[in-house]
């Protein structure tokens, strides 16, 4: 799907004809079979982002990456080379979980010279090969070349590291991003290394909470707090200013004065003496010239894009901080939700202070989101209403779960010619 600019007059969803404007189900957010299907169509095809180069900061340096819904538990690894490296993690002798500290079905990381099974003692270089048996010479004829860790598609792109669980993906990782997300190339992502992370349960299906991120026509009801009552007005809404689709990919960005050119009245005091909240610190260091595919719409004055890679992952870029979210489904009504801000290394107490408020601001309004989800989930599981309408501001809502469809839908016709 291509990018078309708005008009003066007229909607976006016009645009792309092929989402209609009629009103959209959400079943597929409430579905046991549906979330069954996902698994295969979507999890086990799609390039997962998993995490970021900085977890990996030298040879030996590790982390785990659980994948509830693909049934998957993934070691990733930086090796001698530098490589970054990714396999599942599984022992080769009786199936042990072969990465974990107290207790087996939660993530971890660290640094290792080599991977130990706490089982039976064997152990993988950090480029997975089997490198020592106990006691090998009571074993028949073992082939260590053909038993060293089951390798897991690994990709890294501006520092995100990605994951592909099918035996043979069908595109590389920069085929799958596409233009629109290969634009933030020179982004540099990899300075803004001081970072904060969440993570939470959410009563929710996990597209519904990426619908929340995907449009503002919800800020004035959910988020009041967001505008201060000293210029808030009846009635008040909040548009975006661009939107645009790529393949399963959407970008949304919004226009925003900067909070240091606004008069105190439309401040919070906290705004004012920490000189900084939701959209981070009122000042960054410069990160020197910026891509323009980081506002494809060439919205002035620009406040953020919200970068949303399918299926589970968005990037949204302040110009010298961002935020990653990923929704990781749990059940067909829950997930994981985790969240990340970065920002450049502080250099001194004030800076530090920035960076804390942004994250506690980000964290309440995060909340506010979660809460409202499990009420959405509780409501669609009823059945009671089939079909909903979206505005023009819903477009990425629209194109999301079309997408979804898309993916279950083609992954049906490819069993089915198969099991014919």
């Amino acid at each position: 799907m291509g990018h078309w600019p708005k008009p003066a007059e007229g909607s976006w969803t016009q645009h792309y004809p092929e989402l209609g404007t009629g009103s959209i189900s959400f079943d597929d957010c409430v579905s046991a079979e549906f979330y069954e299907l996902e698994r295969d169509a979507i999890f086990r095809r799609a390039w997962l982002n998993v995490g970021r180069a900085e977890q990996l900061p030298k040879a030996g340096s590790y982390f785990t990456k659980n994948i509830e819904i693909a049934n998957a538990s993934v070691i990733i690894v930086r090796d001698r080379d530098g490589t970054v490296r990714a396999f599942h993690n599984v022992c080769r002798h009786r199936g042990n979980r072969l990465v974990w500290d107290d207790f087996p079905r939660e993530e971890t990381q660290g640094f290792c010279r080599q991977f130990v099974c706490k089982y039976h003692g064997w152990r993988y270089g950090l480029d997975g090969t089997l490198a020592f048996i106990q006691q090998e010479d009571q074993f028949f004829d073992v082939d260590k070349d053909a038993n060293g860790l089951a390798p897991v598609h690994c990709e890294v792109w501006n520092g995100f590291v990605f994951v592909n669980l099918d035996r043979e993906p069908r595109q590389s990782l920069r085929e799958f991003l596409g233009p629109m997300i290969t634009a933030l190339d020179d982004y540099p992502f990899g300075t803004l290394s001081e970072q904060y992370d969440f993570a939470a349960h959410n009563n929710s299906n996990w597209k519904l909470f990426a619908d929340a991120f995907q449009e503002y026509y919800h800020v004035p009801s959910l988020h009041p707090q967001q505008i201060p009552p000293a210029v808030r007005r009846p009635n008040m809404t909040v548009e975006c200013a661009h939107f645009q689709l790529d393949g399963p990919h959407r970008v949304v960005s919004t226009a925003g004065a900067r909070r240091w050119t606004l008069p105190p009245e439309a401040m919070y005091p906290i705004e004012r003496a920490t000189r900084s909240g939701l959209v981070g610190p009122w000042e960054t260091p410069d990160l020197g010239p910026l891509p323009a595919g980081l506002n494809p719409g060439g919205v002035e004055p620009w406040g953020i894009s919200n970068f949303q890679i399918f299926p589970n992952v968005e990037i949204l870029i302040y110009g010298g901080w961002y935020l990653v979210y990923r929704y990781w489904p749990t059940s067909p009504g829950t997930h994981r939700f985790e969240g990340t801000l970065a920002f450049h290394p502080a250099r001194n107490v004030r800076e530090r202070v920035e960076h804390e408020v942004a994250a506690v601001v980000f964290k309440e309004f995060a909340l506010q989101d979660a809460g409202m989800l499990g009420g959405t989930q509780a409501a669609l599981e009823t059945g009671v209403v089939a079909e909903f309408p979206l505005s023009d501001q819903e477009l990425l809502v629209r194109h999301f779960h079309t997408v979804v469809r898309e993916w279950v839908e083609q992954y049906r016709r490819e069993t089915a010619t198969v099991t014919a």
